[in-house]
């Protein structure tokens, strides 16, 4: 048999960077178990697999913090690193 986890993390950008929302997904086995939004701001389980998880990861304050900064660091970042590349020149 065979086990598969995997994760993915999606900016939303609202006009330009004014609004950024970080939706971080965790998988396992093909099932959404857990995932953090930063508009909530903490993790939240998507199914009973994922409750002790998201309990977990809710507790440790370092965690959560990293993940609420990310929205700067990840998001905004590569906002704008990659706009001169994705934005039509004039």
């Amino acid at each position: 048999e065979v086990f598969q986890e995997s994760s993915k993390a999606v900016c939303h950008y609202f006009n330009g960077t004014e609004r950024v929302r970080l939706l971080e997904k965790h998988i396992y086995n093909r099932q959404l178990y857990v995932h953090y939004d930063s508009d909530v701001g903490y993790f939240v389980a998507d199914s009973p697999m994922g409750e002790s998880t998201a309990r977990y990861w809710n507790s440790q304050p370092e965690m959560l913090e990293y993940r609420r900064s990310a929205v700067d660091t990840y998001c905004r970042h590569n906002y704008e690193v990659s706009t001169p590349f994705l934005v039509r020149r004039q």
